[in-house]
């Protein structure tokens, strides 16, 4: 077996392969053998693909990752034949008949898919606990999680099973997991990587898919592979200037930087969270970038009510789609996700539309910052990862919200102050990621700092549209400067 398999990212096993150095089936071997030894504690991959993937050593395998083992996420990312549960036993026997554009897009890159990692249910939560599959686990502590909706995938490379993994993005679910599990999460802006075919556009063309990674390299390198419009689709951005590849290594120039340490929805953040961007700060600072404390002009909670009225609806949509597909039961639905769907029913379409039309305000707000300042930068997260089941609803809640659904009051909830709670208790951890979802806008974790129990914390660059590329420079640039891939979890 192939000794050395961890010590190297996606580009650097590729390498090895067309050198001749090692065999894709000497990766497999490694990789597979790696996740037999981590998986009885971590829990990342729900759907094993072994014999798919076996098959495929068979293939004639080309493109940039030729020959290194992947993992895809298992939601929205249909491989045909193998089943799309996305986290809920509603569609633990759900098999698409047609892979996915991202997919077929990964294949070409020459990778070798092996499983499909966990989420939780519809990929509602920033933790990775599901009935189905139970609880993913933070390779950094795994009495804690790894984040949320991409846990299964961020703890499957912070674990050394692979040197990155596909993901996704409609509110966070990248960057969440990134920070919190050590590694580097881009996620691109709206309309760079296609949603085909079976969608136009997920969650309002707020998510976006990529991977996640160790090195910045990877990142880039993948988004040249799977970036550009599908045939068919609606929403199209213009080409990046050069490869995104040609970006790492590339002097960034002395850019503008704004960064805020305020909670938008006015809730307590960690210490830790504050010092990762007052350190990271000041590095850029050292590196020759002008740095200080602005924020574009946006009110946080009308922000978060936008959000959650689409996750609400989105919800409903998904649960409702899931029983015409299979005729599931509203039963075979978590309790929160019965709970969220209602909420979403309770809505009606002028609200739905009124919200939707607020996030023109951001997107305007966040323009006319852009105008002064490259990039935006937060903390990823508010709080430190959860402990596991630490996010489950108490008793007193679950009876309330079982009375709410046998009453059918969504509607009165959402014209309470207990809606207020809810956005709290939902965002209350993580407040900083949506807004790149809400303007459409391409962002990234970055894992410069360890707090002070030794788990990472990354923080938050925000571009404009059509940013990617810059990301990716500052990021190689700090890379360099204080270089993360080193730090590996003790497991």
């Amino acid at each position: 077996m192939f000794q050395e398999y961890r010590q190297y990212d996606g580009t650097g096993l590729a390498e090895l392969v067309a050198r001749g150095d090692v065999s894709p089936a000497e990766l497999l071997a490694a990789a597979q053998a790696r996740a037999a030894e981590v998986e009885p504690r971590l829990n990342t991959i729900g759907i094993p693909m072994d014999e798919i993937a076996e098959r495929r050593l068979h293939e004639p395998l080309s493109g940039p990752f030729a020959g290194v083992p992947f993992l895809i996420k298992d939601i929205a990312q249909h491989y045909a034949g193998v089943p799309t549960t996305a986290g809920s036993r509603a569609l633990r026997n759900w098999v698409p008949a047609v892979t996915s554009e991202v997919v077929l897009r990964f294949l070409r890159a020459g990778t070798v898919i092996f499983g499909k990692t966990t989420t939780p249910e519809l990929a509602l939560k920033g933790c990775t606990e599901s009935l189905l599959f139970g609880p993913t686990r933070n390779p950094w502590n795994p009495e804690r999680t790894p984040g949320g909706s991409s846990g299964g995938a961020a703890a499957a490379v912070a674990a050394g099973i692979v040197p990155m993994a596909s993901a996704s993005d409609g509110g966070g679910s990248i960057r969440i997991p990134a920070s919190y599990c050590g590694l580097f999460g881009l996620r691109p802006g709206r309309g760079r990587v296609p949603p085909g075919p079976t969608h136009d556009e997920f969650w309002e063309g707020a998510s976006s898919e990529h991977v996640l990674t160790v090195s910045v390299r990877d990142s880039a390198r993948m988004l040249d592979a799977i970036n550009g419009p599908d045939e068919g689709c609606s929403f199209r951005i213009a080409p990046p200037e050069r490869p995104y590849a040609n970006e790492v290594g590339r002097d960034p120039g002395r850019l503008r930087i704004g960064f805020s340490i305020a909670n938008p929805i006015g809730q307590p953040i960690d210490a830790d969270s504050v010092l990762a961007v007052r350190n990271a700060a000041a590095l850029l600072a050292s590196l020759g970038h002008h740095v200080e404390e602005a924020a574009p002009d946006i009110d946080g909670r009308a922000l978060a009510r936008c959000y959650l009225t689409m996750y609400y609806g989105q919800t409903a949509a998904s649960v409702a789609d899931a029983q015409a597909k299979v005729g599931a039961s509203e039963k075979e639905f978590e309790l929160e996700t019965r709970a969220l769907a209602l909420f979403g029913r309770s809505l009606n379409a002028g609200e739905y539309v009124s919200r939707r039309k607020e996030w023109n305000t951001f997107q305007r707000a966040l323009g006319r910052f852009h105008r002064q300042y490259d990039l935006y930068l937060t903390p990823t997260v508010a709080q430190p990862a959860a402990g596991i089941g630490e996010q489950d609803p108490p008793l007193a809640e679950r009876l309330a919200l079982q009375a709410i659904l046998k009453l059918g009051a969504g509607r009165a909830v959402l014209k309470s102050g207990l809606i207020d709670q809810i956005t709290d208790k939902s965002l209350g951890r993580v407040p900083f990621t949506q807004l790149s979802n809400l303007t459409f806008t391409p962002s990234m974790s970055v894992p410069l700092h360890m707090d002070r129990n030794g788990m990472p914390v990354g923080v938050q660059f925000i571009a404009a549209s059509g940013g990617e590329g810059l990301l990716i420079r500052l990021a190689s640039q700090l890379e360099q400067a204080a270089p993360w891939a080193q730090r590996r979890p003790a497991i």
